[in-house]
């Protein structure tokens, strides 16, 4: 069983992330962690250049924290379970910094006034990738590692076609498949994950606002719609999506591994289950 770790405390999750750090790569400096999330705590806050605090509620910096804590802990499990060809300290530390900006794109700049964040739900992905390579050219950071955080991003898109995503090689492609499958499990494996539904709806109204009636997701009709569709979305996408385009990394969250319990799945289920009992209409 994992420990638990309070996900909106981003100190909490720092540490818990630190600590897996510094055992799989243990000549890693010890600085390294606190500094990359001083980065996004500045970001999310509104202390980073002209842009404001994150404003979505869904898509809030809680869900960052949600994200970063499975990526890793998957990342980890890899490494317990002496998967070959094992990764790099280079590779692990470019996926934190991916990951704990993959939803930048939500931030909106300070002269802009109009709604939240929300309404670009349908291009955050770009825009996280453009935001991701100021910040990281601002430190100074080499142009393939910043290509290899965009690229890692990129993988965080619904419709997006992994095989486009030009990778420079096949871990760099595993740690954006773990960035992708952390993003999905964190959130959904959620305590309050049902009760956070009608607020992702609510986010999903002012995007198709915002470009023309297009909505996230396809067509909801209402909050009850969109949860009533929740577990088809878990079964017939992302399971799939996990399963099959991101290499199946959940199951090295199985402890023990392999064929143990996975505790993010089971949680992931009691929700679907929840939801079923609640909505009986859900499909």
């Amino acid at each position: 069983m994992f420990a638990v770790v309070d996900t909106k405390d981003p100190t909490a999750v720092a540490v818990a992330v630190q600590v897996i750090y510094l055992e799989m790569c243990p000549r890693g400096s010890r600085f390294f962690v606190p500094r990359v999330f001083g980065w996004a705590m500045e970001c999310f806050t509104g202390n980073y250049k002209d842009y404001q605090a994150v404003d979505t509620q869904y898509h809030d910096f809680e869900h960052t924290l949600q994200a970063t804590l499975c990526m890793i802990r998957i990342l980890h499990g890899r490494w317990r379970a002496q998967a070959e060809p094992p990764l790099s300290q280079h590779l692990f530390e470019l996926g934190l910094l991916a990951i704990l900006l993959h939803d930048t794109g939500y931030l909106k700049k300070r002269s802009d006034s109009a709604g939240t964040g929300a309404k670009y739900t349908l291009t955050h992905v770009a825009r996280s990738a453009e935001f991701a390579e100021g910040l990281l050219a601002g430190k100074r950071f080499k142009r393939a590692d910043i290509h290899a955080v965009q690229h890692m991003i990129r993988c965080t898109g619904v419709a997006v076609d992994l095989t486009a995503i030009p990778f420079e090689d096949p871990l760099e492609r595993l740690v954006g498949n773990a960035l992708g499958t952390g993003d999905y499990l964190g959130q959904m494996s959620a305590p309050d994950y049902v009760e956070k539904l009608p607020i992702l709806y609510r986010e999903f109204v002012e995007a198709a606002a915002h470009s023309g009636g297009i909505m996230p997701g396809g067509g909801f009709t209402s909050a009850q719609d969109l949860i009533r569709k929740t577990p088809a979305f878990w079964e017939k996408y992302v399971l799939p999506k996990l399963t099959n385009d991101f290499g199946a990394l959940y199951r090295f969250l199985e402890d023990p591994y392999p064929g143990g319990p996975n505790q993010y799945i089971e949680a992931i289920q009691a929700n679907i289950a929840r939801i079923r009992r609640e909505f009986p209409a859900a499909a």
